[in-house]
């Protein structure tokens, strides 16, 4: 099966979720169905349920997916209605879950998408299509201080008040390219030396605030727990410290016993995070910062 984009720690992850042969499977970040494959293809008698909401991927998913019949159901929905998706399907539980969070090579690789500044277009970095709120909003029409306060929370950028401030004095800015540069003369520092480009964390920060990133992480997560069955496992991956410090917080917390000595709800599975190798970091840049985190629910 060619894959057009290379899913992330995949034999980590199809291994660890299906060695106890699942039933029901829920990747809760689809994307063009990578990992979903894999998982379709190591448990013959599973049901997957998809999510997403970009529906350009769910396109990709569908086409891949296309040989597994109606063992594979694509939804289009956010990954923080998993309760509700569940309870449509009539699944009680869920033996596996993934969720890959971010953005996915294939949303950076489209440039009309304005996730990258590697090419020039439209500041855009919605994962759905229907948010009302674009990048082009933020930059534009929000004051100063806020921008200053995500680029300093979301993208734990040291000079957030100097790249808003030149956000305002510069715009209107329409395009990557635009915001890109403005982030180099703002940094008064050329790429050459830089380990990463000037605007990778502003880039970033847009992102995460324009898709409400960090609040979903958080209203997903215990959503996961409860949906999880007995003995069912779980696996997140993360790609900034962010994310994975919300993961770890989570799943430190329910995998330690109660006040009064109740059971702890999970168990983990890896007490530090697994990061890709380094030949798959070299197929794939894209692993290099990821953490992949895992736990199984008590029975």
């Amino acid at each position: 099966m060619s894959q057009p984009h290379q899913p992330v720690l995949y034999q980590e992850i199809i291994g660890a979720l299906t060695e106890a042969r699942p039933r029901r499977i829920v990747d809760l970040t689809v994307g063009a169905g990578g990992h979903a494959w894999g998982f379709l293809e190591a448990a013959p008698g599973a049901r997957l349920l998809g999510l997403d909401v970009d529906p350009q991927a769910l396109a990709l998913a569908a086409a891949r997916l296309a040989e597994y019949g109606q063992r594979a159901i694509l939804v289009r929905a956010s990954y923080t209605t998993l309760a509700q998706q569940l309870a449509a399907l009539g699944w009680e539980a869920a033996d596996a879950l993934l969720l890959d969070l971010g953005a996915s090579s294939m949303q950076f690789d489209t440039p009309e998408r304005g996730f990258s500044f590697v090419h020039d277009a439209p500041l855009d970095m919605r994962f759905d299509p229907e948010n009302p709120l674009s990048a082009a909003e933020i930059v534009n029409e929000w004051p100063e201080d806020d921008i200053a306060d995500i680029l300093r929370e979301y993208g734990e950028e040291r000079h957030a008040r100097r790249i808003a401030q030149a956000i305002v004095r510069e715009r209107p800015l329409r395009t990557t390219g635009e915001l890109a540069g403005l982030a180099a003369r703002a940094l008064r520092a050329p790429r050459h030396g830089r380990r990463i480009h000037p605007a990778t964390r502003t880039f970033q920060a847009l992102r995460i605030a324009v898709n409400d990133e960090l609040a979903a992480i958080q209203q997903v997560l215990p959503q996961m727990l409860a949906a999880l069955a007995p003995g069912g496992r779980m696996a997140v991956i993360a790609f900034h410290s962010l994310e994975d410090r919300l993961v770890k917080q989570f799943l430190r917390m329910h995998s330690q016993s109660g006040p009064q000595g109740e059971p702890p709800a999970l168990t983990l599975l890896n007490r530090k995070p697994l990061e890709a190798s380094e030949d798959e970091a070299q197929a794939n840049p894209r692993a290099r910062s990821a953490k992949l985190r895992m736990a199984e629910k008590y029975h």
